[in-house]
């Protein structure tokens, strides 16, 4: 990841260039008076943490979950009369 320097008013005139270079992976280090002040770097996404088994007791299925259903039914889901 390549780091450059750039003074605040470049910044200020070329913002929109400079997002799309941190965006790509590239840090620009903004400077007053050739001093760095701040960093324009692109954001991480948030690692999704994914716990198995966290509802694990709290959801019953019957035991006839799969079993056909009543024929009036049936045809009232197929849209026929």
């Amino acid at each position: 990841m390549a780091t450059r320097s750039i003074n605040i008013y470049e910044a200020k005139t070329h913002l929109s260039k400079l997002v799309d270079q941190a965006a790509a992976g590239e840090d620009v280090l903004i400077s007053r008076a050739g001093k760095p002040v701040a960093r324009l770097t692109a954001l991480q996404e948030p690692k999704r943490v994914v716990r198995f088994g966290l509802l694990k007791g709290s959801v019953k299925v019957s035991k006839d979950f799969d079993a056909a259903l009543p024929a009036d039914l049936q045809t009232q889901f197929e849209g026929r009369k």
